[in-house]
């Protein structure tokens, strides 16, 4: 019997295997051109690119390093690469994965594991800094839902969480294009690796 494909091949040459990844395999390059082509939303916001969801991650890792005074670099880059899995998997709207189930769930952990380790995090974040991580997602999604996706401040509100004015002071979105969003994430994440 004939065993289905399950790996990608990336940009790079490497060939991702979707169901055991390795950290071998796995090149911030073809993450940052991956997630600068996601669209958050399923692509459903105004302006003339897709929020990405490359963009998204240098909002969060922007949200997390305002939020605490001199935060470690590592946690910065994880925070960066909280949502790297969607390079190869997509991002799907929270109903979507919750109807999914736990199949989802597992692929990307695998995937985040092998992405951790690849660039010296442990394989399984903090759980204090996951929750912080958590917390700038949730930040960021309620500016995204209110600056481009439509949303009025109450449904925003009531999806993600009011949010005090003083954790969105300064932080507003700006479409772009993907080459510049991926050669942001690349210097970004040049800045941050250990």
């Amino acid at each position: 019997m004939k065993k289905n494909r399950a790996w990608q091949r990336m940009l790079s040459g490497r060939r991702l295997d979707l169901l055991d990844p390795t950290p071998l395999d796995i090149e911030v390059e073809d993450i940052a051109h991956g997630l600068s082509f996601v669209a958050r939303w399923n692509g459903q916001t105004n302006g003339n690119f897709p929020y990405s969801v490359a963009e998204h991650s240098l909002l969060v890792e922007q949200i997390y390093s305002k939020s605490f005074k001199n935060p470690e670099k590592k946690w910065c880059l994880a925070a960066l690469l909280h949502d790297a899995p969607e390079y190869v998997i997509g991002d799907m709207i929270s109903p979507v994965k919750s109807a999914i189930g736990s199949g989802y769930q597992s692929l990307e952990n695998r995937l985040s594991s092998a992405i951790n380790l690849r660039f010296g995090l442990p394989t399984k974040i903090p759980d204090k800094i996951k929750k912080q991580i958590k917390k700038a997602d949730k930040i960021s999604a309620w500016i995204e839902a209110i600056q481009i996706a439509g949303f009025s401040k109450n449904e925003a509100d009531k999806l993600f969480g009011a949010v005090d004015t003083k954790e969105i002071d300064g932080f507003s979105i700006r479409l772009r294009p993907p080459i510049e969003v991926r050669e942001n994430y690349i210097s970004r994440f040049n800045e941050l690796i250990i």
